[in-house]
């Protein structure tokens, strides 16, 4: 049998997605199990977390499993991922060696690393992500590298939650203004997964510089045409959430001015009016708004926002800890 991993919910038909999130919802009503009782996890962070870390662990240890925890370059050896590499640096070991040595003790790896925000064709390749599912042999799951298809299905189960069918809901996916650079992951992620659900989705970004990976725009295009939604790209922000009945906010960096923050800052600064506030909300269908979390109050969105009985992104960070114990319990075989 061909190792299946969780990458990237692509790769995953609808209706296995479908399974995950009534499994997730499972969960969510019963959270105890013992769908890992013997297993274990290694969570490798190269980057920074709270939700992700804190969930996964609670969630193995709710199915009778154990996770590890590894933060290469800290606690654990600095990794290398080239290959050929002449490892003379501040590398000590190779990923052959630790996804293989990491496969014999345990039964999943999950693998969290941002881009380095150097060069987009280079950053675009995942290759952290890839080189550990090219080297385990246990499944691998993404934690955030440069999609989050873990947020993704955290961020359905609260939409159908609250809404039950999601097909042609107006869905805005904006961007926000935000001091630093960040990455595009979890932007990638809502705009795969709100399409593949069918709904009518517009991403607002300030300019065309700040469109998303035309990987991304194209499988977005596609998951819109098979599942009966539609997507456009729009600079207007009035016109945007008139109407909306979902509002996604996040910040991300324009790919053009990757490695050259400073020529981008202008931009950024120029549109800091995007941020979420009551006066767009009004303008929604009574719709609800949500945010990956963390977030910057009163830069992404308003204190007003955030605390109104429309903001859903609390339920969306809870359930991350339930579509990740169905995300484990499937790789395990235990759905």
């Amino acid at each position: 049998m061909t190792l299946r991993h969780f990458l990237n919910t692509n790769d995953w038909s609808r209706a296995e997605l479908d399974a995950l999130l009534e499994q997730a919802a499972d969960f969510k009503r019963s959270r105890l199990g013992r769908q890992m009782a013997g297993k274990s996890i290694a969570l490798l962070f190269f980057n920074p977390s709270m939700r992700t870390r804190t969930s996964f662990e609670l969630g193995a240890f709710q199915l009778g499993g154990h996770a590890v925890v590894l933060e290469p370059g800290k606690a654990a050896w600095p990794i290398e991922f080239e290959p050929g590499a002449i490892m003379e640096g501040d590398t000590e070991e190779h990923i052959a060696e630790v996804a293989r040595v990491l496969s014999r003790y345990v039964d999943l790896i999950g693998v969290r690393a941002f881009p380095k925000f150097q060069q987009w064709e280079t950053d675009r390749q995942d290759k952290v992500l890839k080189a550990f599912a090219q080297y385990s042999s246990v499944p691998v799951i993404n934690l955030e590298t440069i999609t989050h298809p873990c947020q993704e299905l955290a961020h359905i189960l609260a939409l159908q939650e609250h809404f039950g069918a999601l097909q042609r809901k107006k869905y805005v996916l904006t961007w926000t203004y935000h001091p630093k650079p960040l990455n595009t992951a979890v932007a990638n992620s809502a705009l795969l997964i709100a399409t593949r659900f069918g709904m009518d989705v517009t991403l607002l970004c300030p300019t065309p510089e700040y469109t998303l990976d035309p990987r991304y725009m194209q499988l977005a295009q596609q998951n819109a045409a098979e599942n009966g939604g539609s997507l456009q790209v729009s600079h207007d922000v009035e016109a945007s959430y008139s109407g909306a009945d979902i509002v996604y906010a996040k910040s991300w960096g324009a790919l053009p001015y990757f490695g050259r923050w400073e020529q981008e800052k202008p931009i950024r600064e120029a549109h800091r009016h995007f941020m979420v506030d009551e006066a767009k909300m009004a303008l929604t269908n009574n719709g609800v708004f949500s945010h990956c979390l963390p977030l910057r109050r009163n830069v992404k969105a308003t204190d007003a926002v955030m605390d109104s009985p429309a903001c859903i992104a609390v339920d969306e960070a809870e359930n991350r800890l339930h579509v990740q114990k169905a995300i484990m319990a499937a790789l395990l075989g235990q759905r």
